[in-house]
């Protein structure tokens, strides 16, 4: 898609770096170069401010990643890159509905409803999450409480994982000396939890018990 509308040598296109490296290496492939910016803290997705911040004279693109089945705010997106004219790329289209979405999402629900010490996935109104993951944030003092928690849940027999362990802009191929502070807060703080389609609720309910047994440093009302 990016060849296809006229990106290539001597472009930059914007992604996020909190995600995997498909869409930065995918505007590689293209010849450009993918230029990273920050992400909204509760959408997880690209930043419409930081993308204004980061547009320069050699910006062609903003490519937005929709995440664990969040959307990105395209309509935002849209706004700084009109006022630009640059165009907007989805990278990654949201999953089309289907059965297993509705089950997501009332799994999510009752653990949005229980779950104290964590902070649980928000959902703004006028959109939707469809929850392909599960994540919350493990609030203290980042990484290590986020690793600590996570490896007493394991020991509890509850599946669980990182979803994004290291930042684009960190890894070797993509190596950026920039500080991009809330995707730098969410590869510390943000756990997967087990949560699909065929989550049963009495597992859920061993979730919810495991994580609330542990405490945490904030309570979140439900």
């Amino acid at each position: 898609m990016l060849t296809a509308a006229g990106i290539g040598a001597g472009d930059e296109v914007i992604v996020p770096s909190y995600a995997t490296a498909d869409a930065a290496e995918a505007v590689r492939r293209a010849g450009a170069r993918p230029v990273f910016a920050d992400i909204d803290p509760w959408s997880l997705c690209l930043d419409a401010a930081s993308v204004a911040a980061t547009v320069s004279l050699r910006t062609a693109a903003v490519l937005p990643v929709h995440l664990f089945g969040r959307r990105a705010d395209l309509p935002a997106l849209r706004a700084v890159a009109d006022k630009r004219g640059l165009l907007v790329i989805e990278y990654e289209p949201l999953e089309s509905a289907h059965e297993g979405t509705r089950r997501r999402q009332e799994a999510a629900a009752y653990l949005n409803a229980r779950l104290t010490g964590l902070l649980t996935p928000a959902v703004t109104p006028g959109t939707e999450h469809t929850y392909r993951s599960y994540v919350v944030r493990v609030p203290g003092n980042g990484r290590p409480d986020r690793d600590a928690f996570a490896r007493a849940l394991r020991a509890r027999r509850v599946r669980c994982h990182v979803p994004v362990q290291t930042p684009v802009h960190r890894t070797p191929a993509f190596r950026r000396e920039l500080w991009l502070a809330e995707t730098e807060r969410a590869a510390d703080q943000c756990l997967a939890l087990p949560v699909d389609a065929g989550t049963p609720e009495r597992e859920l309910h061993r979730i919810v018990s495991a994580c609330n047994a542990l405490g945490g440093l904030l309570k979140v009302p439900a």
